[in-house]
């Protein structure tokens, strides 16, 4: 599966991370599971995802700053991020927009499916 589109899942909380790894895994994706904010970064280095899930709440670096560093540095690849995140709060919304994500859903109130299909969506809209 050399042409499957990768994706950067950045989240700290293991058994999500996993369950979501292992989901988009199965609708053909590559998925590198990132632990924490600079872990994500890292990656971004050397790799060019064709998406990001990025959660908020993470260790040492946050979503935030993961993005204002993505965003700020030619270092970093450039990829469209999707927020998968505990907050829903307007403003959380509102900087998540600023700051360049294409997505933003609240985990209590998506289900796997629905980020499962988003992403595909995402992905195939894209150009292919």
């Amino acid at each position: 599966m050399a042409d499957a589109k990768k994706i950067l899942l950045v989240e700290d909380e293991p058994l999500l991370g996993n369950l979501l790894r292992q989901r988009l895994e199965r609708e053909g994706f590559a998925v590198f599971h990132a632990k924490d904010g600079n872990q994500g970064l890292e990656y971004l280095k050397t790799n060019a995802p064709d998406l990001v899930l990025l959660d908020i709440i993470l260790p040492k670096v946050s979503g935030f700053e993961f993005m204002e560093k993505v965003q700020s540095s030619s270092e970093y690849q450039k990829a469209p991020i999707v927020i998968i995140s505990n907050l829903g709060q307007d403003t959380d919304l509102e900087r998540g927009q600023a700051l360049g994500a294409i997505g933003y859903f609240v985990k209590a109130r998506v289900s796997m499916e629905d980020l499962v299909e988003k992403v595909r969506d995402f992905l195939t809209s894209e150009g292919g």
